[in-house]
């Protein structure tokens, strides 16, 4: 049976296309990829300062990047429905967003597949550049190592149970699938709690629900 040093040979011949993906994927999305650079390093295959070090580039790249691409959207298409479905969007998980924008923003990180949608939204609205700016970096420096860390977690759960590369594959397939699970959970929690805290909800077209 082939064992977990097939993944790292695998790895350890593409390591510069590994540390891009890990760049561009913190871009666009996130969770997937940094936990996923954490069961790499924690096997040996990735460099963890390295790895680390391409995770908190690629944060902060697409926190300016996308802010100023929700600027240039103003600019060129304010007047597109796309944009009121993002803003419909954002409202639903983040209904206090337009009176605390920095909190929302900050929990906007940890709420998966929102914040980069978020941040289309912060530079399409304007908000507060340093406001902006300081919420980011903050939740990036919290949100990135925690999720890196998780990754050595369950890829020393994983190994701790089985080394063959199947099954190892699977288990971290499980524990990725519980992680974000929990994460949407978390967030219709946190939805929930605004609801009650405030009595309504904005839903993007200025009606309360």
């Amino acid at each position: 049976m082939h064992t977990v040093q097939v993944l790292n040979h695998l790895v350890q011949d593409n390591q510069v296309l590994a540390y891009l993906v890990i760049f561009v994927g913190l871009i666009f999305e996130g969770e997937v990829v940094v936990i996923t650079a954490g069961v790499l390093s924690y096997l040996g295959v990735l460099d963890f300062w390295t790895a680390l070090f391409f995770i908190l580039a690629g944060g902060i790249t697409k926190t300016f990047s996308v802010y100023y691409l929700g600027e240039f959207i103003y600019r060129k298409y304010n007047q597109h429905s796309l944009l009121k479905y993002l803003e419909r969007r954002v409202l639903y998980f983040l209904p206090r967003f337009k009176q605390k924008p920095f909190w929302s923003i900050f929990i906007s990180k940890f709420i998966m597949s929102v914040n980069f949608w978020v941040i289309v939204f912060s530079g399409y609205n304007k908000i507060n550049y340093k406001t902006f700016l300081k919420a980011e970096l903050i939740s990036t420096i919290i949100w990135a190592p925690s999720l890196f860390c998780l990754g050595f977690f369950f890829s020393q759960t994983a190994l701790a149970l089985s080394k063959e590369i199947n099954k190892f594959s699977l288990l971290i397939f499980i524990f990725l699938v519980v992680f974000l699970l929990f994460d949407k959970l978390a967030a219709n929690f946190y939805r929930i709690f605004e609801y009650f805290k405030n009595g309504n909800i904005d839903n993007g077209n200025g009606n309360k629900q």
